[in-house]
């Protein structure tokens, strides 16, 4: 096991923010990702971008009990470390941060138990080192009417909020970490229904979101604490889901992206957007310009990801006889409907349309699926296969012509792992021109 003083803390976030709010259109990418090739991506895009890595585990995704990854926060920390070192970047470039902690996975449960499960979700992270701590108690357990009042939500994070501090000061002997709180947030895992237009969270419902905070966390004891919130989540007007994408309008945030300029606002506190999956570049600058400085991307990445291998697998079939291919594309869609839990709900219409949906769709739902057994070894039989065989050129220009261009013009290896990852990186490459207001130094 790694050791969580490896990290750099939240030291280089902080720099980023405190740079924005001293005028520059500048932002952070938060890569939500539990995929080994995602990660991989997400570091040769910052080693070669100079820039720091901020990497989230969702609660559903990793908890105390291993989540739907099977992995603690420790096991996700040592995760990341490792891809860390394979790709040559330094921990101290490294933030982690708790995406949504709070009662999410146990709503089902009333709220004491749910809480107290959260309390231990908490101290799990901090104590492996995570320093940027979402603290996300907006949705009602079990009993409750929904939606839950601003000033419950708030005192039940103040109460997560005390149990970090106390976390911290036990673990390292002191606690900078920094919290991120809001309760206008798209539900973990995407829209169940189809989406057309979103309204962007009003500025006074974000003002008063900030003032039931400031207040229950003096109320618990942690008020310092409170002026470490870097982030306030709102709605921008941006989702997706299984078919469709909202693009972000600036022109309906006029009002709500001044709040962090109010002057009780906490110092370094921007703006966080969840789901900008699949917005333009365009779109992406301009909500950093708009103070959204924390952009947050996971379906996205490993939606690029999917397209890759699949493009891959479509090579095998062509390279590889029958008996020897890993039919990566059935095996999936095998799996998925063994295992209906993580994609049911979420996509719509007849059986034609949702195998259509499981493969395809903006929501991503078989991104829950790739550390199966039987995925991850058709997955690597598809690697081995390729290697194997070797990539044909005129045939990956076909399928991924980018990667294509960059193997032509030497700056890509002709592997199959190293194509994929660069497909991934052509998403973070769109993230790094918004977030730094210049193009990405390994824009083709």
């Amino acid at each position: 096991m790694r050791s969580p003083a490896e990290l750099a803390g939240a030291a280089p976030l902080l720099d980023v923010l405190r740079r924005h709010r001293s005028g520059e259109a500048v932002g952070m990418t938060s890569v939500c990702s539990a995929h080994p090739l995602v990660l991989d991506a997400a570091v040769a895009q910052a080693v070669e971008d100079r820039t720091v890595l901020l990497v989230e585990a969702t609660s559903n995704q990793v908890d105390q009990y291993g989540g739907y990854t099977g992995m603690r926060p420790a096991d996700f920390r040592d995760l990341v470390l490792r891809s860390a070192e394979r790709g040559g970047l330094l921990p101290e470039r490294i933030v982690l941060g708790g995406d949504h902690l709070g009662p999410n996975t146990w709503r089902d449960h009333e709220s004491g138990p749910a809480m107290a499960k959260a309390d231990d979700l908490v101290r799990a992270y901090v104590a492996a080192g995570y320093a940027k701590i979402h603290l996300d108690c907006s949705m009602a357990c079990a009993g409750e009417d929904s939606p839950l009042t601003d000033a419950v939500v708030a005192q039940r994070a103040a109460r997560l909020a005390r149990v970090a501090e106390e976390a911290a000061v036990a673990t390292f002997g002191h606690s900078d970490l920094v919290y991120v709180v809001g309760t206008e947030v798209p539900v973990p895992g995407g829209a169940h229904e189809a989406i057309h237009e979103l309204t962007p969270t009003s500025a006074e419902a974000a003002r008063a979101t900030l003032a039931a905070h400031r207040e229950a966390f003096s109320s618990a004891g942690v008020g310092e604490a409170f002026d470490r919130v870097v982030a306030l989540v709102v709605q921008p007007g941006v989702e997706f889901d299984a078919q469709h994408v909202v693009d972000y309008d600036r022109e309906r945030t006029a009002r709500l992206r001044q709040v962090v300029d109010d002057p009780d606002a906490p110092p370094t506190m921007v703006l966080e957007a969840h789901s900008t999956d699949y917005q333009t570049v365009a779109r992406l600058t301009q909500l950093v310009e708009d103070h959204w400085a924390v952009l947050k991307v996971g379906p996205g990445l490993t939606f690029a990801l999917r397209e890759a291998l699949f493009a891959l697998a479509t090579m095998e079939n062509e390279l590889v006889p029958t008996g020897e291919r890993s039919n990566l594309v059935d095996v999936v869609d095998q799996v998925m409907l063994a295992r209906p839990k993580w994609w049911e709900g979420y996509y719509e219409g007849d059986d034609r349309e949702k195998a259509l949906a499981r493969r395809y769709s903006y929501s991503d739902r078989l991104r829950y699926y790739w550390p199966d057994p039987a995925i991850v070894a058709a997955h690597e039989r598809l690697l081995a296969n390729l290697r194997r065989t070797g990539i044909s050129l005129p045939m990956l220009s076909a399928h991924l012509p980018e990667q294509y261009a960059r193997i032509r013009a030497g700056d890509l290896v002709a592997d199959p792992a190293a194509i994929a990852v660069d497909r991934v990186r052509d998403v973070l490459r769109g993230y790094a021109a918004a977030c730094t207001n210049e193009p990405s130094r390994s824009t083709t």
